[in-house]
């Protein structure tokens, strides 16, 4: 999908000649058209480890399949009001043993992690992010309850602000800080949710996965940093889907950090390695992650960065990496 051309000028129906809205626009950029981006300190990659701190809930008013928002551990999915035992209790693992795995995985490498947050796990489940806060590690706003996907208010605007404003509001009350970014359950947001999150005052999204250098989109509502997410260095790729040994994930996680290092010698890079608690953290698996963050504290290459150090470190310097919309902010 390319959301390219001046801000404003929606496209053309070829078939109907009706106007398609397109609320958010950001330009085509071929990787080797762009300007040398920076880091600071010189640094090559910006390294960021997402661990992703999810609520479900065991029961929902509907009859319609509940899609949870990741995969299932078992995949006969069941209707909202039916409950799920087998994936509830898979997922409810990482909120109570998992997580906890690695906590102590990035203490004992003394790295950060950036920590995505439902705001009903932190009603339900302060002691994770009470424990979150303790360690400094960055926390940002996903969603209020991670099987309700803001995709299905593609048609409500008003509906969707109202589950941005809630989950915002339960961040600031539950964190004591000012939330500044956004990641969708899913990853599946609305062509308004950039622009709703800007009114909102935030500065970054991560929903998209379609670059390794973050860029800028235009909103309506003002410029929001795109800081993209990985679907493929995550462990429900890697483990779940694909089957991999730890060796083989271990592997996946060196190669693309390695040429992303190599490539970071002439521009900066990012990467981002997704990770949930009931994935990752069961005991076979977290010799994989823990071999990981060993072999990048090696580099000095590498800045150990949270998505909002990210965001502001672009917003410095996006004029001269990628041209702006036409149209759009400068």
């Amino acid at each position: 999908m390319s959301l390219s051309g001046p801000l404003g000028k929606c496209p053309m129906c070829r078939f109907c000649g009706a106007r398609v809205v397109v609320p958010m626009q950001y330009p085509f950029s071929a990787l080797p058209s762009r300007g040398r981006l920076h880091w600071p300190g010189g640094k090559r990659l910006a390294l960021i480890i997402t661990i992703n701190l999810e609520y479900w809930d065991l029961l929902k008013p509907t009859a319609a399949t509940y899609y949870a928002g990741g995969p299932s551990i078992l995949p006969d999915a069941l209707p909202g009001n039916i409950p799920d035992f087998p994936n509830f209790s898979w997922r409810e693992y990482g909120q109570r043993v998992g997580v906890w795995r690695l906590f102590d995985a990035f203490d004992e490498a003394g790295v950060p992690a950036s920590c995505t947050m439902n705001a009903k796990l932190a009603l339900e489940r302060p002691a994770i992010i009470e424990a979150a806060l303790q360690r400094g590690h960055e926390l940002i706003p996903h969603n209020y309850e991670q099987g309700e996907l803001l995709c299905h208010l593609q048609h409500a605007p008003e509906q969707e602000r109202a589950v941005i404003d809630q989950t915002l509001d339960v961040f600031r009350k539950t964190t004591g800080r000012t939330p500044k970014g956004w990641l969708s359950s899913s990853l599946r947001g609305t062509t308004q949710t950039p622009r709703l999150l800007a009114e909102s005052g935030l500065t970054f999204w991560c929903d998209l996965m379609n670059d390794d250098q973050p860029y800028m989109i235009e909103t309506g509502a003002g410029p929001i940093v795109a800081v993209p997410y990985s679907i493929e260095i995550n462990d429900f790729t890697l483990f779940q889907r694909r089957g991999l040994t730890n060796e083989a994930g271990f592997d996946c996680m060196k190669e693309q950090f390695d040429v992303l290092y190599a490539e970071g010698e002439h521009t900066g890079m990012m990467m981002n390695v997704g990770l949930h608690p009931h994935v990752i953290g069961v005991p076979h698996r977290m010799s994989a992650l823990k071999r990981f963050l060993a072999y990048a504290r090696q580099f000095d290459g590498v800045w150990w960065a949270t998505r909002e150090q990210v965001a502001d470190a672009y917003r410095q310097q996006h004029a001269s990496h990628i041209a702006p919309v036409p149209g759009g902010s400068p």
